[in-house]
């Protein structure tokens, strides 16, 4: 069997959003092999602890984890006997403590199955990567609420169905994208308070080997029954790794994984939101956002004029593929019998796809948050382009009880379109429209009722409720 070198690495020549962030190391091959050792020295701490594994055979096989020399390669190739890692990793590592100490080779996966440890290993992986993404979240947090609070109360359009609608404020907007990072932050700390548990449940979910072992090294003494020691050794191996304990063998109940994939599910579509909005807003004939970047970011390769929205569009790509992947995750429910043939093995890819996409995405939404800027007189401007008309439905509530909804309607209509296409103010329209009228507004007043600034109705109040803080200068 041939172990050369890998005929091409993913370096994440396709997956810009991931290349060079923190957690494209944490996800990684590598990182994922020494997860898996993690969980083999965690587990023989746990029995040594237990008294039903020599303390210093645990000892050794813990020093053998943390300095393998395993190859990596080798172990990958190898995995197609066997279709997964754990059988080939199992035995080089078993070599690795022999050289090491051969009396605590015999104690290497002592009891324990491929999914055990591939499954724990899975757990840390996710842990070290969420851990990653919570500090992203916070920072993109804190900067998101420092770019809106001065602009609690700036006015700008809002826009439905890609159109101009009625005036929001940038303060509200921003305020509203904290709020999704915030939603996001909340779930992966769930996440990392006990939702991603140890798995131990030996070769069909019983832990009928663990058992054999204990039994024979006499560590189980047998008072409080088989059940008392699985209890005891799922909480120890817990206890080892960090991780939390389980309510159940979990080989064939995926609950941890579809948590895993509805929450990195959300975060990447909630980041999405934010960038397409800021994609949005960085249009040339929008242009009431920047982003932040060094010369050259955003270059084009034929336009020497443009610089693209590299950081949101890097992170909508995230959010265009992590809930499709989530979803596949999901499906993978549905496994057969005590251990799954393919059902598991399908989760692999998925999840380490979906930890590093959103990470990598949670990593980029830090720096762009970190330095957006809003450009309030684009947005005043913008908001000047149909003048009084963003105000419409202002103007049928005050015009309402002397004409009737209907008419009032109507009147509107006939005004709006009338100065669009005469590029006449909306006022002086009404105005003339409604000469004769009794208890018509004056011209100043309906000129002050066109005022788009005045028509934010509680934005700056839900924004400054949103932010926790005070209004903005």
């Amino acid at each position: 069997m041939s172990t050369a070198p890998a005929p091409g690495l993913d370096t994440g020549l396709l997956s810009p959003v991931r290349a060079g962030t923190p957690v494209e190391a944490l996800v990684g091959d590598e990182a994922w092999l020494q997860a898996m050792l993690d969980a083999e020295a965690a587990l023989a701490r746990a029995q040594a602890g237990l008294g039903t594994l020599p303390a210093p055979a645990a000892r050794s096989i813990t020093a053998a984890a943390r300095d393998h020399g395993l190859d990596l390669r080798a172990v990958a190739v190898a995995a197609r006997e066997h279709a997964n890692p754990v059988v080939t990793l199992v035995r080089a590592f078993t070599g690795a403590v022999a050289e090491r100490d051969p009396g605590a080779a015999e104690y290497v996966h002592r009891g324990s199955t491929s999914q055990d440890v591939f499954d724990t290993a899975a757990m840390l992986v996710a842990r070290r990567a969420l851990e990653e993404m919570r500090g992203d979240l916070r920072e993109a947090a804190a900067a998101l609420a420092r770019l809106a609070r001065p602009h609690t109360s700036t006015p700008m359009p809002g826009r439905t169905l890609a159109l101009q609608a009625v005036p929001t404020t940038f303060g509200l907007k921003a305020a509203g994208w904290r709020s999704l990072v915030v939603d996001a932050l909340a779930r992966v700390e769930w996440l990392l308070d006990g939702g991603l548990p140890v798995s131990v449940g030996g070769a069909a979910g019983t832990l009928a080997g663990y058992l054999a072992y204990a039994d024979q090294d006499g560590g189980a003494d047998g008072t409080g029954g088989a059940g008392d020691y699985a209890d005891r050794l799922n909480t120890a191996f817990a206890a080892e790794t960090g991780l939390a304990p389980q309510r159940l063998p979990w080989h064939a109940l995926r609950t941890p994984v579809a948590d895993l994939a509805s929450v990195l599910g959300f975060t990447a579509g909630a980041l999405g939101k934010i960038a397409v909005d800021v994609l949005t807003l960085s249009r040339t004939e929008i242009g009431e956002v920047a982003e932040p970047g060094p010369p050259g970011r955003g270059a084009s390769s034929a336009m020497p004029h443009k610089r693209n929205p590299v950081l949101a569009t890097m992170v909508r790509s995230a959010a265009l593929q992590v809930p499709a992947m989530a979803g596949a995750l999901t499906q993978c429910l549905g496994v057969d019998d005590e251990r799954s043939g393919g059902t598991w093995h399908a989760e692999w890819q998925l999840l380490r796809e979906c930890l590093r996409v959103t990470g990598g995405a949670c990593f980029t939404l830090a720096e762009l948050a970190g330095g957006l800027q809003a450009r309030p007189q684009r947005m005043a401007d913008n908001l000047g382009m149909i003048a009084g008309a963003v105000t419409g439905e202002r103007l049928v509530a005050v015009l309402a009880p002397a004409l009737g909804r209907p008419r009032a309607r109507d009147l509107l209509d006939r005004c709006s379109a009338e100065s669009v296409r005469t590029g006449a103010p909306l006022a002086g329209v009404l105005h003339a429209a409604l000469s004769g009228e009794p208890g018509a507004p004056s011209e100043k007043e309906l000129e002050e009722l066109c005022d788009p600034a005045g028509y934010t109705g509680a934005a700056e109040d839900l924004a400054v409720r949103a932010l926790g803080g005070g209004r903005g200068s």
